[in-house]
């Protein structure tokens, strides 16, 4: 793990992320601190919010980027970590999933999606033949 410098601003970033069940942006994060930390500034949290990612203390979650998908019917995709290749998943969609939470959470869910990360099978090839 990378040791970075202590300090309050990033402390307060990371308090507020570790906080929040809502998975916030770096503006959200931003416009909700500055009240508290006036000389915060906008290059100040995407820097320690990449060094926290880089750490491994939090995570960044894929929703930044738009694509696009001719298939409307809820299915997983993978999404390649080497090439960045997204790419569906010929499994099944488990529509008792939302059944099942939304009667234990007494919520109402209409339909889920799944991505699941790791190497598309020419990646894989690639990295299995450099050894």
């Amino acid at each position: 793990m990378i040791k970075r410098r202590h300090s309050r601003q990033r402390d307060l970033i990371y308090d507020y992320v570790s906080a929040t069940k809502l998975h916030p942006t770096a503006e959200m994060i931003y416009q909700d601190l500055k009240e508290v930390s006036p000389g915060l500034s906008r290059g100040t949290v995407y820097r320690n919010l990449n060094q926290m990612v880089e750490e491994g203390r939090i995570s960044r979650l894929p929703f930044q980027v738009e694509r696009y998908d001719g298939n409307t019917h809820p299915h997983p995709h993978l999404v390649c970590e080497s090439c960045g290749q997204v790419s569906d998943l010929c499994l099944d969609y488990d529509d008792g999933l939302d059944r099942r939470i939304s009667q234990e959470l007494g919520c109402q869910i209409r339909w889920h999606e799944s991505y699941f990360y790791g190497r598309c099978a020419a990646c894989a090839a690639t990295a299995a033949a450099e050894g």
